[in-house]
C-alpha cells in the first residue's frame, strides 16, 4: 500500500468534485475548493476519523467495501478507480516487477495490417514498443533510436530540440494529461523498478511543466483525441487517434487515422509511400 501516494491522489480528487456534482448544497462559504473530508466520509459511508486518516497517510490497509464507497463519493471513472485500488494495494500478486517489453506477434500483425493507418504499441511508461511502416513515415525511424530514447512522454518534456520535440503536433493539455497519467499507473503497478524511477525523477529535474503536472496529482486517461500534425514533408495533417488496450499485457495500440478521401487521408497515403521506402532500405541495408 502506497500511503503517501494515496493521500496525494484522495486530496487532489476530493478538491476536484463540487458539492453540485454530488448533489449537495453549496451551504456556508467554503475554505477550500470541492468536497469536504466529512462529505467524502458521508458519501462514502464510512467513519470521517477513517477518511482523514486515510488523506493524512495515516490510515490503515483500506478494504475493497471503503475504496468502493470511495470510489462512488469521488465520482472516479474506471480508470481513476483501478489506480485507486493499485495505491491501496490491491493488485495482482503475480504481476511482474517491471512493465511488459515483449509485444504479442497477433499485435504486430494487428498493426501491421492497418495499412491506411499509424499504429504504434506502448507500455504503461509510454515507450514505444512497435511500429508499423506508416507510424515510422508519420513520426520518426524509431529503430534508430535506443529503448530510453523511443518514450513518448521524456521526449514531449525533455528533448532538446523544441522544433521536433512534439512530433509537429500542437500542445495537448488533454494528451500530456493522459500521458502523466500513464506514467503514474506505472509507477504504482511497479513501485520496485528503478527504470521507472529514475525516469520521474529525470523528468522532475528536466522539467517544470512535468513538475508541475505531477504535482498536481491531476489524472484523466484520453482514449479518443484529435490532432493536427505538421509533417516537414506531406505538410499539415488532421488525424484521430484512439488508444486500444492489449488485455493482461498491460500495453496499449494507438491508432492514428483520417476520413477516406479527406486531404488527410491523401496525406497518409502519401507518407505510406515514404514507409515503404524506408522498409526497403532497412531491407537492404540488414542484407549488406
Amino acid at each position: 500500500m502506497d500511503k503517501h501516494g494515496l493521500a496525494k491522489f484522495l486530496r487532489g480528487k476530493r478538491e476536484q468534485v463540487s458539492p453540485a456534482d454530488v448533489g449537495l448544497p453549496e451551504g456556508r462559504r467554503r475554505r477550500t475548493p470541492g468536497l469536504r473530508r466529512e462529505e467524502v466520509a458521508q458519501l462514502a459511508y464510512i467513519s470521517v476519523d477513517h477518511y482523514t486518516r486515510l488523506e493524512q497517510a495515516r490510515g490503515r490497509h483500506p478494504s475493497r467495501r471503503v475504496l468502493d464507497g470511495i470510489a462512488r463519493a469521488l465520482r472516479l471513472s474506471d480508470q481513476e478507480r483501478a489506480h485507486l485500488f493499485d495505491l491501496a494495494g490491491e493488485r495482482e500478486e503475480s504481476r511482474s516487477p517491471e512493465p511488459a517489453r515483449e509485444v504479442r506477434p497477433s499485435t504486430r500483425q494487428l498493426i501491421d495490417r492497418l495499412t491506411d493507418a499509424a499504429a504504434i504499441v506502448v507500455d504503461d511508461t509510454c515507450r514505444v514498443l512497435a511500429w508499423n511502416p506508416l507510424a515510422a513515415a508519420l513520426f520518426e525511424d524509431f529503430s534508430a533510436l535506443a529503448g530510453e530514447e523511443r518514450n513518448v512522454i521524456r521526449r514531449y518534456f525533455l528533448h532538446p530540440d523544441p522544433e521536433r520535440r512534439h512530433y509537429g503536433m500542437g500542445i495537448s493539455e488533454r494528451f500530456v494529461v493522459t500521458a502523466v497519467s500513464y506514467l503514474r499507473v506505472a509507477l504504482t503497478r511497479y513501485p520496485g523498478s528503478r527504470e521507472l524511477r529514475s525516469l520521474v525523477e529525470e523528468l522532475l529535474a528536466g522539467s517544470a511543466d512535468f513538475a508541475r503536472l505531477w504535482n498536481s496529482q491531476r489524472f484523466h486517461i484520453e482514449r479518443h483525441l484529435h490532432h493536427t500534425v505538421r509533417h516537414p514533408r506531406a505538410g499539415r495533417i488532421e488525424l484521430d487517434y484512439d488508444v486500444l488496450t492489449v488485455p493482461d499485457q498491460e500495453q496499449q495500440v494507438v491508432i492514428f487515422t483520417a476520413e477516406p478521401g479527406s486531404p488527410a487521408y491523401e496525406s497518409l497515403q502519401f507518407l505510406k509511400v515514404i514507409g515503404a521506402e524506408q522498409v526497403g532500405a532497412e531491407q537492404v541495408g540488414a542484407g549488406a
